[in-house]
């Protein structure tokens, strides 16, 4: 009762602060650096250029006609020497884009770091997210277009981007680094499409999710329970789109999250009640620019699959319910995903204070997959889920390992 409590009376409090955003711009004296606010209104193309790095806009097809948008970081803003780069791709979490690899500046963002660290960097973007809202003949309007959770972004958008990407550089193989349920997708594509595990040098899975059934998150735990009937709330009331991005966030985040405002700690709050709590790694300057990208948006389908698996305790596709599920996959019940599949060589990042990965699970996912090469611990006990992305001390925590494990896949 006492996490219940706490939940919701957090969720009616950011509810009311964001309800009142758009009309209550004298609360706080502002004082927030201006670059900050500005950073918060861009895309991430133009906050790639803004602080000059080369960005490219790439768009790809996927076989079932959804348009999905990748951005490339081709060479660092000090390493501008071209030729042949290894190659990396990036997939963001869920409710994220590929904003959150650069939402935290030249030598603290990923991108940023892999790009002068020579790599030619390419972020995808899942589908229904900010940048990949189209679809060759259906519109984000229409419920036909959000028909989709993670397994289709494993099954169709991944393979899309990387094939696409292989055919754009030329080389045979590139590197895959996924946080969150863009491990968890990759998991799909890779078990259900085995030809792609030749396509991969070598896949840094942080916060890797595939059972999550030991999630520590009251948030988490409190929706659960209801998961079914949300669904069928959601399909009622035809809400078809998680949490999209746009400007009630955005001005809340630049009204009632930035340093000054005494309202940020209700901000702070929501994404510890999600993610596990470290004040220490957040940079609370940065709230700002993180919630004018985020949530970025998601189909429901996709959250209700997650919380399938955590009632659950298995990973396995959707469940549509037991006569729909003898139509499509010939049982009652969803197919396991065939975790053996996948020949991969994988490296499990992991952290003792993650709420929505916790070791328990990963160690589970580690018990599933013949080709995992090694599992890591982040070395700080506070260490929570959004750290992998926002960290402080990201960099010197996680980041360097990552590179010198696929310094060892790269071509001479």
């Amino acid at each position: 009762m006492q996490y219940n409590f706490q939940v919701y009376s957090t969720i009616v409090l950011l509810f009311s602060i964001q309800c009142n955003a758009a009309d209550d711009n004298n609360i706080i004296n502002r004082v927030t650096d201006a670059g900050i606010l500005e950073d918060a209104t861009l895309d991430t193309f133009s906050l790639i250029r803004k602080y000059g790095y080369p960005c490219e806009i790439h768009r790809v097809y996927t076989e079932d006609k959804y348009i999905l948008e990748m951005h490339r970081v081709p060479n660092g803003r000090d390493n501008v020497t071209h030729g042949p780069r290894p190659v990396v791709f990036l997939q963001h979490g869920l409710l994220s884009s590929s904003a959150e690899w650069v939402l935290m500046l030249p030598g603290k963002g990923f991108a940023y770091i892999l790009a002068e660290a020579g790599y030619d960097v390419w972020m995808g973007n899942a589908r229904g997210n900010t940048y990949s809202r189209h679809h060759v003949s259906l519109k984000p309007t229409s419920k036909s277009f959000w028909q989709f959770s993670w397994h289709e972004i494993g099954y169709y958008d991944l393979p899309a981007m990387i094939d696409y990407i292989i055919k754009e550089t030329g080389v045979p193989k590139i590197h895959y680094i996924g946080f969150s349920q863009g491990t968890t997708a990759f998991w799909v594509m890779t078990s259900m499409r085995p030809e792609y595990n030749d396509k991969i040098l070598a896949m840094q899975a942080l916060a890797p999710v595939a059972y999550v059934g030991n999630v520590r998150s009251p948030l988490i735990k409190a929706m659960a329970p209801f998961i079914n009937s949300l669904e069928r709330l959601l399909k009622i009331f035809g809400t078809n789109e998680f949490l999209p991005n746009g400007k009630v966030n955005e001005l809340a985040g630049q009204t009632y999250c930035v340093e000054e405002a005494i309202t940020q700690v209700i901000c702070t709050n929501l994404l510890f009640l999600l993610c596990g709590f470290n004040t220490e790694q957040l940079n609370s300057t940065m709230l700002p620019v993180v919630l004018g990208h985020t949530p970025a948006g998601a189909s429901t389908r996709q959250i209700i699959h997650f919380g399938q698996m955590y009632n659950s305790k298995k990973f396995v596709q959707f469940d549509h319910g037991w006569f729909r599920n003898k139509r499509i996959y010939g049982t009652h019940k969803p197919p396991a995903y065939n975790l053996s599949a996948i020949t991969t060589p994988i490296f499990l990042h992991y952290a003792d204070n993650d709420w929505l990965s916790t070791p328990s699970d990963v160690d589970q996912l580690l018990n599933k997959i013949n080709t995992i090469v090694g599992k890591y611990r982040v070395q700080l006990s506070k260490f929570n889920h959004l750290d992998f992305v926002f960290a402080i001390d990201a960099k010197e925590l996680i980041y360097n390992r990552l590179l010198n494990i696929m310094a060892q896949f790269n071509y001479n």
